[in-house]
């Protein structure tokens, strides 16, 4: 199915929100096509500086995120966003978002998921934006970690992150009439998931170590094209939140407790089970992702001669749409784009 065409800067362009999303519903399918544009320029914004070792890609993928969002019709509050307004000057928690008319909403954001620090050219980075009604994003603030685990629709009511890693892996066997052996865990790779690498190959599953974030980590478990059938660790509580909103748009789950800050024994320091119901709240729940670097899910930014391509993901719950958009972005500020199909 073709697209129309529209620009990546300016007011927003050819896709527009359609009557649904401009009464009292809240966010659906039109505001999501809407906020492609805007996870397509901040991804290539951060791509440019991607192996460069320099965090200036995040700044600049913000910057370019803050202006095109203030386009989008919403009335939208940052809800998990970069921090505070004295930690950032655009997209703060707090900071109200879109053009003033449209659905009412919050927005989390995740800007490159990893590719901004100097680690450079990372795999599984991504330029995401997860909208809901008000009061639907769960904010994390001030625990700035979060255990979390995450698998797709056919293994939600069999998992239990309270349990040992092998335990659940078991689980997740028997519910897809599968060895342990078979499985495939994501998980990031930190120095802190050493001990938790173990366990996993202990139990007789394989590691697939992630580098840029956990958010395309949480997704690939949740599609069926993916070798990945869950992710496990500890990453960002504001990722993890983002996470969940494109998790429930897949019907899978996100199970996760805010760390605490204080050290112990790992079997202290953990809040309450959150699952995804708790995360994001309603049904009313749209996300767009676009890869920076290429990852399970999407292609990273691409540049030839003359155009950059780029590859997103535009999801709804209410509309149950999965979309892929590859678009071509050339000098001109034109964009032609080769879907949206329905996944």
């Amino acid at each position: 199915m073709k697209a129309k065409e529209w620009g990546i800067s300016g007011a927003a362009g050819g896709l527009r929100v359609d009557e649904r999303d401009a009464g009292t519903d809240g966010p659906g399918d039109g505001l999501a096509l809407e906020l492609v544009r805007v996870t397509e320029a901040a991804a290539i914004a951060a791509g440019r500086w991607a192996g460069h070792g320099d965090e200036e890609g995040g700044r600049a993928a913000a910057d370019v995120m803050h202006e095109l969002i203030r386009s989008v019709p919403m009335r939208g509050v940052v809800v998990i966003g970069r921090g505070t307004e004295r930690d950032t000057p655009v997209l703060f928690n707090g900071e109200t978002a879109g053009d003033g008319t449209g659905p009412a909403c919050d927005i989390g954001i995740s800007v490159g998921d990893g590719v901004l620090s100097a680690a450079g050219d990372v795999p599984n980075a991504l330029a995401a934006i997860a909208v809901a009604e008000p009061g639907a994003l769960y904010d994390p603030s001030p625990v700035l970690a979060m255990e979390k685990l995450a698998v797709g629709p056919d293994y939600v009511d069999v998992v239990d992150i309270r349990l040992p890693v092998a335990d659940n892996l078991r689980a997740v066997a028997r519910a897809g009439d599968a060895q342990v052996s078979d499985l495939v865990v994501a998980v990031l790779n930190r120095p802190r998931h050493r001990r938790l690498v173990h366990e996993i190959r202990d139990a007789g599953a394989r590691v697939h170590l992630i580098e840029g974030g956990d958010v395309a980590g949480a997704i690939a478990a949740a599609r069926p094209e993916s070798p990945v059938d869950l992710m496990l660790g500890t990453g960002g509580s504001a990722e993890g939140v983002v996470a969940a909103a494109a998790l429930s748009c897949l019907g899978g789950s996100l199970q996760a407790r805010l760390r605490s800050e204080t050290p112990g024994p790992a079997e202290t320091g953990f809040g309450e089970v959150l699952h995804t119901g708790d995360l994001v709240r309603g049904e009313n729940v749209v996300f767009c992702a676009t890869g920076v670097t290429g990852n399970e899910v999407l292609r990273g930014v691409q540049h030839h001669s003359g155009r950059t391509t780029t590859q997103s993901m535009v999801m709804c719950a209410k509309a149950n749409t999965v979309r892929i958009v590859t678009s071509e972005h050339r000098p001109s500020g034109g964009t032609r784009s080769t879907g949206p199909y329905d996944g």
